[in-house]
């Protein structure tokens, strides 16, 4: 894994959203696309307690990018987040051709984590970013922050439970 240490600004910035997404009574998941010269250039985190189960953060900061960037601008860009994208996530980051992704947490971990919470299954298959957009360079998982995004997660559930 080559994530700088100048890198861990923007993944504390997703745990930083994740925890915003929870205290909106939402799943704690946060993203940041940052430009091939390190500027902050959009954020989100989860909403699909409102019952678009769509609205993840790496899905809207894909949009923004086919909305707003160029093809060379995208390519060079990083995605930074809290989990690794699921599927429908890695679709969007490949088809409007994101660059690089950095992930807090990885797709195993989070279901490994939501089955020790008694959490269902998800109705769609958990898969690493590349089995899904081969393509794509992706880094992760960040040890230093695993620890408090799994903690965020474990709140969401027992509020829940």
């Amino acid at each position: 894994m080559v994530v700088k240490d100048a890198e861990l600004h923007y993944l504390r910035r997703c745990v930083e959203l994740a925890a915003e997404a929870l205290e909106a009574g939402d799943e704690p998941f946060g993203s940041v696309l940052v430009s091939a010269d390190g500027a902050v250039m959009a954020e989100d985190h989860n909403r699909v307690a409102s019952g678009d189960r769509t609205r993840h953060p790496e899905f809207a900061l894909a949009r923004w990018a086919a909305e707003h960037l160029t093809p060379g601008e995208r390519a060079a860009a990083t995605v930074y987040t809290s989990g690794e994208h699921c599927p429908m996530c890695a679709a969007a980051h490949a088809w409007v051709g994101l660059g690089r992704i950095v992930y807090v947490a990885s797709s195993e971990q989070l279901a490994t984590w939501l089955a020790e919470l008694g959490v269902p299954a998800p109705p769609v298959r958990t898969l690493p970013v590349n089995e899904v957009a081969p393509g794509v360079t992706v880094e992760g998982p960040v040890p230093e922050l695993t620890e408090e995004i799994r903690a965020l997660h474990r709140r969401f559930h027992a509020a829940r439970g």
